[in-house]
């Protein structure tokens, strides 16, 4: 076994990884941009090692500074995480040429597979089901207009080196074709250095099943179950669950043999992941095609070691290091159901645009029970993983993924695993940037997710005017209420010991107006809590100063995030943010007096949603625009992003140019 590896990578995979290596008694490096200097996995590793400037290009993508902070600690091994170096041959082989064991699979499988052209053949050759498409080479936009023709609309046209929802784009029409061909080619070569596109059929309500890999240098490959990653935006995905809800012991025999056939067929070892795309309109099962192999490590692997309990890292470690495996298929159960959430810093309510910056809090849900010194501990809940890399005061850089942390939770039941993720949602804190806590939580609660009848259509089809919140009930309204009135109460309370306005005890006042989502209820509090003149049943416990709060009223338990306002309370709780407006009952009669405010009228200006870099203007000073024109593109995150008109108008002033850096919220040019 090796004595000492490095890690090839940042971020929560680092940390990962270091976990699993310290258990097996194996030392750890690490290896940081500036940006990363005071990260957590650098202060796990037992050593670090610098390797340059933040931007990914001069750090963490240079493989001869990976080789030599190799030889400079005297690591054996490199585990290279996922993204970054992770597929790429060149750095396989320079690891070989320097006598260092490289934690994945051989080089030739990497070289088969990462080329999805390539592996789309051999995948054809394996006997392996595949998507019908044009897997030559694409010479020119008309040619892809051709083949788009040829094969029937939808198609999809994708990078063959790309990842990560990068590189990808779904056409309905030709117009679709010549306004996004290009776009894809650009992607490709900037993300991955490959201007290379294919073209293939769009599988229509498709979900997306992927089968995790297993194999040792000696010819034995299992099939670790399957993951359901249907959930999606942008095809980058939001949610994973293992098992599948779609799959049947004959499907899951089906599919895994295949995958166990194309890993065989390029000598795979190590661990890897095939992607299959199947048709939700065939009830079967039977009608899943070959999409990708990732020949490293899945971000969301946790969801099969909770089900399988197999450490895949572990695996992987002892596989480099020339062990067998000492499971067999037969070995392989399935053990309840396991769901990981990503949250991202991205602000559903915008448009989920990217929202880099400080974390000026950060305090996860506490998995299980956890000893904080005190005299009774924390409460946490059972069957919950955290899988991070962040701290709190540190910064989620424009540099890279805007992954925060994956919530991963355990359940015996799919429900179950469901709820424990909403309980733990709301115990997440996080301020300073946007997050997608609330977004994710909704879907956990959201009916057709619970049915299990998913597709990666999905987002797209339940939230089409994008996201406001998750469906909130009136009784969960009433109990709202009834939470908001208790806090009133408390900090009215505090507020008059502090002003000295009274001595000894306090009546605390007990008459409130309080309105929540259009609805104003009054809010009574003596003996007991009373909504509307009915009694409510609430246990909670608050001194002003909390930021999270846990409630249970009538039987249901709440974790509330507590914001103080002008004229009330802010309130997020079960995938909602709830403005709630909280008044001492005879003040509340005076606010019909108040003139409303009416919002700036912004439609004139086109604005940057997010920051990033201006790449296209296609409108000068003068020019007329009709509704849906494209007029910019601006890239953030190496994702494109065309904003167009919202409606026809003729373009009165431009203030920024190609090649400019934007902040959000930057106005690009001005309409009349």
């Amino acid at each position: 076994m090796f004595k000492k590896i490095l890690i090839a990578n940042r971020g929560e995979i680092a940390c990962r990884v270091i976990k699993t290596a310290r258990r097996m008694g194996i030392q750890t490096v690490a290896v940081y941009s500036d940006a990363d200097a005071r990260a957590p996995f650098v202060q796990m590793a037992d050593e670090a090692v610098h390797i340059g400037p933040s931007p990914a290009a001069q750090s963490y993508l240079i493989a001869d500074k990976i080789i030599a902070a190799c030889k400079a600690t005297g690591a054996e091994a490199v585990h290279p995480g996922y993204g970054f170096l992770s597929e790429r041959t060149s750095f396989a082989e320079a690891l070989a040429a320097e006598g260092i064991e490289f934690i994945g699979p051989p080089v030739g499988a990497i070289a088969a597979m990462g080329d999805k052209i390539e592996s789309k053949k051999l995948a054809k050759e394996a006997g392996v089901n595949v998507v019908p498409g044009f897997v030559g080479e694409i010479e020119d936009t008309e040619h892809a207009v051709r083949i788009s023709n040829e094969i029937g609309y939808p198609v999809m046209m994708k990078a063959s080196a790309g990842g990560g929802g990068k590189g990808m784009r779904l056409a309905y029409n030709e117009k679709d074709v010549r306004e996004g061909f290009e776009a894809v080619k650009r992607e490709g070569l900037n993300s991955f250095g490959d201007d290379r596109v294919f073209i293939e059929k769009f599988i229509l309500n498709p979900r997306h099943i992927e089968i995790q890999i297993l194999g040792d240098k000696y010819g034995n490959i299992l099939y670790l179950n399957e993951r359901e990653c249907s959930i999606q935006r942008r095809h980058q995905k939001v949610v994973e669950e293992a098992p599948s809800p779609f799959v049947t012991p004959k499907m899951r025999k089906a599919m895994g043999e295949q995958c166990v056939a194309l890993a065989r067929a390029v000598g795979y070892y190590s661990a890897g992941t095939v992607e299959l795309i199947v048709s939700g309109a065939d009830p079967s099962g039977e009608s899943f095609y070959f999409l990708e192999m990732n020949t490293r490590l899945q971000v969301e692997h946790p969801v099969t070691e909770c089900i399988t309990g197999v450490d895949l890292v572990e695996q992987m470690i002892r596989v480099a290091a020339g062990e067998k495996l000492a499971m067999t298929q037969d070995d392989v159960k399935i053990d309840g159901w396991a769901i990981e959430n990503r949250v991202y810093a991205e602000d559903p309510y915008r448009g989920f645009l990217p929202s880099t910056g400080r974390l000026v809090r950060y305090q996860p849900p506490v998995p299980g029970w956890e000893d904080d010194g005190a005299e009774n501990g924390r409460r946490g809940i059972d069957g919950v993983r955290i899988d991070d890399g962040v701290y709190e005061g540190g910064e989620v850089s424009m540099f890279y993924d805007p992954m925060i942390a994956k919530l991963i939770t355990w359940g015996a039941t799919r429900d179950e695993a469901a709820d424990k993720q909403i309980e733990a949602l709301d115990k997440f804190e996080i301020e300073g940037l946007g997050h997608n806590i609330d977004f994710v939580s909704a879907i956990m609660q959201h009916p057709r997710f619970r049915s299990g009848e998913l597709t990666t259509g999905f987002i797209a089809e339940e939230y089409p005017d994008g996201f406001t919140g998750a469906a909130t009930s009136d009784e969960a309204k009433r109990h709202l209420a009834a939470i908001a009135g208790f806090i009133a109460t408390a900090r009215a309370d505090r507020a008059r010991q502090i002003d000295q306005q009274l001595d000894g005890e306090l009546e605390p006042p007990y008459d409130w107006s309080v309105t929540i989502g259009g609805q104003t209820f009054t809010v009574e509090l003596e003996a007991e809590v009373l909504v509307d003149g009915t009694p409510v049943d609430i246990g909670i416990s608050y001194t002003p100063g909390d930021r999270l709060v846990e409630a249970h009223v009538e039987g249901r338990t709440y974790g509330v995030k507590v914001e103080p306002t002008r004229t009330g309370l802010k309130l997020t709780t079960h995938g909602a943010i709830h403005q709630v407006q909280v008044l001492p009952a005879r003040l509340a009669q005076l606010t019909r007096h108040m003139i409303e405010k009416v919002p700036p009228d912004l439609s004139k200006f086109l604005i940057c949603p997010m920051p990033g870099l201006l790449v296209a203007l296609h409108v000068a000073e003068g020019d007329k625009v009709e509704a849906g024109q494209p007029l910019a593109v601006v890239e953030a995150m190496k994702m494109e992003n065309i904003l167009r008109a919202e409606k026809a108008a003729t373009v009165k002033k431009v203030n920024a140019k190609a090649g400019d850096s934007l902040a959000v919220d930057a106005v690009i040019l001005e309409l009349e």
